[in-house]
């Protein structure tokens, strides 16, 4: 299993500054990865940011996770994907994701349909990102495009799939799945058994599944665990997750946040790796220098 950070916590500072010498840390750490996510009202393109900090971080794969694709058309998404892609040397991996309901309201966007809309959004992008051209109709979605210049190499695409159905539509289309939220247990039961079947019948490579949870070493898990069930509560209200959460059998989000001293952290991670997970992005949840320090220590321990 690769070790990524996720970066997501230095989202709403909206500062390109911050982001950059996150993921420059990140990449002079050995770690594989470097994730960014994307609030719907937020004002913060992720990538934008990605496609400037590219231009100062090498080698390291760059990522969303996730930008909600209701707000975009597909096109839209592809071009820019692809634009970043060059501007920082194919290595991009796009992450998108259907949000949620509540959040599209915020937008007037009407939540209707969304396997409908998910499975019509990957039939017009993946050919776009793969061979540069689409002549697709949908009942809500179409697109008939030839861009400028061919992908000099397919963009990767992963999915924040949960349920069932969007599991096998992801399977079937894109390259794998982004999660947020979601259990060692619950992946092993129903994450990969449900996308890799789907893949398997489409004829399509074994997909990844990554996955990020809040992580930390501490010598103080009850009060960690307390500010994240406080800071974080939303999460386990939105639909989506809540499902994930009960079939992990926890109550809350603090409940499947990886937390405790390094033996504990390490174990967590660990099982993250046995239940399927191909790369785990760590969101470092610290309280202390102390602890960012010990968290860091130990996730570098894992890349090495």
């Amino acid at each position: 299993m690769k070790i990524g950070i996720n970066g997501t916590g230095l989202v709403a500072r909206a500062s390109i500054d911050a982001i950059t010498e996150d993921a420059r840390r990140a990449q002079n750490q050995g770690f594989a990865s470097y994730w960014l996510a994307e609030h719907p009202t937020g004002g913060f393109d992720a990538l934008t940011v990605l496609a400037l900090v590219g231009q100062q971080v090498e080698g390291i794969e760059l990522g969303t996770a996730i930008i909600p694709t209701m707000p975009r058309h597909p096109l839209v998404l592809a071009a820019q994907t692809l634009t970043t892609s060059t501007a920082i040397g194919h290595r991009l991996t796009l992450g998108i994701g259907l949000s949620h309901e509540v959040m599209m309201a915020e937008l007037g966007i009407r939540f209707d349909k969304p396997i409908r809309h998910l499975r019509e959004y990957l039939e017009i992008l993946m050919p776009l990102l793969r061979e540069g051209r689409v002549d697709y109709a949908g009942e809500t979605l179409q697109t008939r495009a030839q861009i400028f210049r061919a992908p000099e190499a397919p963009v990767e695409v992963v999915v924040a799939a949960l349920g069932p159905q969007a599991l096998k539509v992801t399977g079937r289309l894109a390259d794998g799945t982004t999660l947020a939220w979601v259990g060692p247990r619950t992946i092993e039961e129903h994450i990969v058994p449900t996308l890799s079947a789907a893949a398997d019948e489409a004829g399509r490579p074994a997909p990844r599944v990554i996955a990020t949870l809040p992580v930390c070493v501490t010598d103080q898990p009850d009060h960690v665990r307390n500010l994240i069930a406080e800071n974080l509560k939303m999460y386990g209200e939105l639909p989506s997750y809540r499902a994930m959460l009960d079939r992990e059998g926890v109550d809350g989000p603090a409940d499947v946040a990886i937390v405790g001293d390094a033996d504990t952290v390490r174990e967590g991670i660990n099982r993250m790796a046995a239940a399927g997970v191909t790369d785990f992005a760590a969101s470092e949840f610290t309280t202390s220098q102390t602890e960012r320090e010990s968290t860091r220590a130990l996730l570098r321990e894992l890349v090495r």
